[in-house]
């Protein structure tokens, strides 16, 4: 269970690291070397998306990643072929990440059949409501699989709670108002929030939106359990190329 590999990787390490990828962005071929630099420079856990017309929570940098990668024929198919690839080649977690229209037009329960027969580890829904999601959250129990559920600095401690109550493997702590690529302030008003995020589940944490360095990651250390680096990473793509994205990830390893 990935709840279960993300505790024991942290009785040896301070802090976990997850990544984001668009997928078959810039190309499924480089999707896969992306992955393969990724690997080998120690992430942990990565988090596959597959690329939707409307990412409401995406900023402009992975926007522009889902618009070319469907610009280029990405299809639900190609990136389940994708996953099967990758989770063959390599032995960590491997998440989905999307919007529910994909699951909702490919078929609920086929999706998360495919996901499990892939041998992903579980999936990130943003758009989904708990209180929309029971045929979802019972698809992913049949499988094992976990959901995992985002709170935000504007979530009250009750409805904390009540997201907590339905999630599995990690909570998903989005870092601020907005969406992703911004600025994020780490700051004492990141530590209140994330102290309150700790308070109402025994689920480890991860934080995303902002993370862009080994400064950011050294901040989180004690605070969260996974430090998630997405828009970053793709920025990196864009301008240094796959190298440059590998030799960053060693880089907030070493």
């Amino acid at each position: 269970m990935l709840e279960q590999y993300i505790n024991n990787r942290l009785a040896h390490k301070d802090i976990l690291l997850m990544t984001h990828i668009v997928i078959g962005y810039p190309s499924f071929e480089d999707s896969f070397r992306i992955v393969t630099a990724m690997v080998e420079g120690g992430v942990d856990i990565m988090e596959l998306q597959i690329p939707f017309s409307e990412p409401i929570a995406d900023g402009p940098v992975i926007l522009a990643a889902n618009q070319s990668s469907l610009a280029h024929g990405a299809t639900v198919q190609k990136c389940f072929e994708f996953v099967q690839k990758v989770t063959r080649t390599f032995d960590i977690p491997f998440l989905f990440m999307s919007y529910y229209n994909i699951l909702f037009k490919y078929g609920l329960n086929r999706f998360i059949d495919t996901m499990a027969a892939y041998d992903l580890k579980g999936a990130i829904v943003p758009d989904l409501p708990p209180e929309e999601g029971q045929d979802y959250f019972n698809a992913m129990q049949a499988h094992s699989l976990a959901p995992i559920l985002l709170f935000s600095p504007t979530t009250p401690d009750s409805r904390m709670t009540y997201i907590a109550s339905f999630a599995r493997g990690f909570i998903y702590c989005v870092a601020r108002k907005g969406v992703t690529g911004l600025d994020t302030n780490f700051s004492d008003h990141l530590q209140a929030y994330l102290n309150r995020c700790r308070k109402v589940t025994d689920l480890p944490l991860a934080l995303g939106f902002g993370v862009k360095s080994q400064t950011d990651i050294d901040f989180l250390k004690g605070k969260v359990d996974i430090a998630v680096i997405g828009t970053q990473a793709i920025r990196l793509m864009d301008e240094k190329g796959i190298a440059g994205v590998g030799n960053f990830i060693k880089n907030l390893k070493s």
